[in-house]
């Protein structure tokens, strides 16, 4: 299997849950992480580190970019070489692959992440593939040992990027019920709202029902609505779904 050396890691948050920019493929090309803020912790003592690993790395990596590459007779078309897998190395990626692809399935774990999720197999081969060269420039061939560590590295990745789509989903949810109570404390003179008054005329993102009334459901949650029992009479007729506004209330949502 050749590699094609492109990932890298990247920090972002919310723009992963995006529709548009998943569909246009390159993030889940990427690998994404938020390393958790340190604020708070940023005492000197915790300041103090030791510049061994640092030094030992910077010694590897500069020895690999001094490395003459590999070109063809006009020397100066690069000529990379192949990297193939070892048979344990490709089970393992095959397992790996079809694991996630189970769990990319309707209500699957990775189901709210099929973009990042379809491509994690195809992250770990890369990633093995830096493991590999990063050691032996002059390796040809993918160890299973090290096909395991690419693929928890992996893993690791596909956990942040879930993370932050599901952290980035609730935020979207959130700030639709807080358009929607503002709406409500501005606009509606009624006592009571229905599902079919938000759609009609509520705020924009609002404008379908599932959406409108996942709005009015936090919206209750945070004691903002109260919900009538179905059958209650609302403006002349009666409603199987509605909710009463509660006047005064200083829940924040």
């Amino acid at each position: 299997m050749a590699l094609h050396l492109m990932a890298q890691p990247v920090v972002m948050h919310g723009f992963i849950s995006d529709p548009l920019a998943s569909g246009l493929g390159f993030l889940p090309r990427c690998l994404i992480c938020e390393p958790a803020s340190s604020i708070g912790r940023r005492f000197s003592a915790n300041m103090r580190r030791d510049d061994t690993a640092l030094s030992t790395f910077a010694a590897r990596l500069k020895s690999i970019l001094l490395r003459t590459m590999p070109t063809w007779d006009d020397n100066r078309t690069l000529k990379p070489e192949s990297l193939t897998l070892t048979p344990s190395a490709r089970t393992l990626l095959i397992a790996f692959a079809d694991t996630m692809e189970a769990a990319q399935a309707p209500r699957g774990a990775l189901s709210h992440i099929t973009g990042a999720a379809s491509k994690v197999a195809e992250q770990a081969a890369r990633i093995a593939g830096v493991l590999t060269l990063w050691t032996d420039l002059e390796a040809r061939k993918v160890q299973p040992d090290i096909m395991a560590d690419a693929i928890i590295l992996a893993q690791f990745y596909l956990s942040e990027a879930s993370r932050l789509a599901s952290a980035a989903n609730v935020s979207a949810e959130i700030d639709k019920a807080e358009a929607l109570r503002k709406w409500l404390l501005e606009n509606w003179t009624e006592a009571h709202v229905l599902v079919r008054d938000v759609v009609r005329l509520g705020p924009n993102p609002l404008r379908e029902s599932p959406k409108a009334r996942a709005a009015l459901g936090i919206l209750e949650r945070h004691g903002w609505l109260v919900a009538l029992e179905p059958g209650t009479v609302v403006r002349g007729a009666a409603r199987a779904e509605a909710w009463a506004i509660v006047k005064g209330a200083d829940n924040v949502v």
